[in-house]
């Protein structure tokens, strides 16, 4: 079986703003992998191009990280309610 390549999908400044668009895009199914410089990761630098974090994704999900990475940059995930879970149980 052929390995999947993983295509560069986006590139952000920190890890925590690529964190955040790894969960976004787990949370619709997909898998993701983060690359970020060597130095950088090591030494936690977040300026400059050494900051810069890569989003990769396999090739058959390229498409539909695309329209979800579209759609939060857009803004289309602000301000939505959440409602507590239909299951009944109350976790408090």
């Amino acid at each position: 079986m052929a390995e999947e390549e993983w295509v560069l999908v986006d590139k952000v400044q920190g890890q925590l703003q690529a964190e955040i668009l790894k969960g976004l895009l787990e949370a619709q199914g997909m898998r993701v992998w983060l690359n970020q410089e060597g130095a950088a990761h090591a030494y936690a630098v977040a300026i400059g191009t050494l900051g810069l974090v890569e989003i990769l994704v396999p090739t058959s999900e390229v498409e539909q990280a695309k329209q979800v990475l579209k759609a939060y940059y857009r803004g289309d995930f602000e301000d939505m309610e959440y409602g507590r879970p239909e299951s009944g149980d109350d976790p408090i």
